[in-house]
């Protein structure tokens, strides 16, 4: 895998939530924009039902808090990403906000399009945008997400299942609805898998902050757990058989709540008075 880290870090500001009430979420980036009548763009790729509806309720809630320029920008099934009107569209947003839904059909449609160019583009080398998502608009970011693993069966070999994601989080796999949906076993299974990857599990009403030259802050209710498979001393799954239960030695685990940070370049931990 390339150094996820070789390039100058990003002007942009990046936001991601594990899902559920994304008001708290919404009145973040209301707050980080530099002026609330600059253009936001609402991608419901994710979202496979009711797009229109969902877009349509993000906008009101946006109003509500001042900002009046809040657009539908729909990439699916009948609007290609690379649409030219999209692509200006794109361009001139200060903010672009992932919704839910199915994170597979964000990269069904984003993978390897202009789109994705001038998006990863923007957050790179453009200071103030900010590009957030909430629950498959939050784990699509990464450099990889999971997709498939339930319960306990997530510890058996073959029972998990991992893709590439859209790439805005180098050297990170996502996973969102974290602790409320039982997700520590895929996780983990995906971390011994890939030990490479810094594995970050979003709960609830929770999030990852990431301002430019600033290691990513926690903020909402619950909490983020991170876990490092960097420095295992016993992996069992090279060449485990499908159904066989995983075993790891050594993993890393963090709880972290609002305020506490993760280095993601370093993988170290510390809250905001150390």
């Amino acid at each position: 895998m390339p150094d996820a880290f070789s390039v100058a870090p990003p002007k942009g500001t990046l936001a991601v939530l594990g899902g559920g009430d994304d008001d708290p979420l919404l009145a973040l980036l209301a707050s980080l924009l530099p002026d609330r009548n600059l253009p936001i763009e609402v991608l419901t790729t994710a979202t496979r039902r009711q797009p229109a509806r969902t877009a349509a309720a993000y906008a009101h809630a946006w109003h509500q808090l001042g900002c009046p320029h809040v657009r539908h920008l729909r990439v699916d099934e009948d609007h290609p990403a690379d649409d030219p009107a999209t692509l200006t569209r794109l361009r001139r947003a200060a903010l672009v906000f992932m919704s839910g839904g199915d994170q597979e059909r964000l990269t069904d449609f984003l993978l390897n399009t202009e789109f994705l160019q001038i998006l990863k583009h923007k957050y790179q080398h453009e200071a103030g945008f900010i590009i957030a998502g909430t629950s498959a608009g939050a784990s699509a970011m990464a450099e990889f997400m999971l997709v498939d693993g339930h319960g306990w069966r997530s510890l058996l070999g073959g029972r998990i299942e991992v893709q590439p994601g859209l790439g805005l989080l180098p050297g990170v796999l996502l996973d969102q609805h974290f602790a409320e949906r039982g997700r520590y076993p895929r996780l983990m299974h995906a971390v011994l898998a890939q030990p490479g990857l810094l594995g970050v599990g979003l709960s609830e009403e929770t999030g990852l902050l990431i301002r430019p030259e600033q290691s990513a802050t926690v903020f909402g209710d619950e909490a983020v757990v991170v876990i490092d498979a960097a420095h295992v001393t016993h992996n069992n799954l090279p060449g485990l058989p499908d159904g066989k239960v995983i075993s790891g030695h050594g993993l890393r685990l963090h709880v972290l709540v609002a305020g506490q940070q993760l280095n993601v370049a370093t993988r170290k931990v510390f809250s905001m008075s150390e």
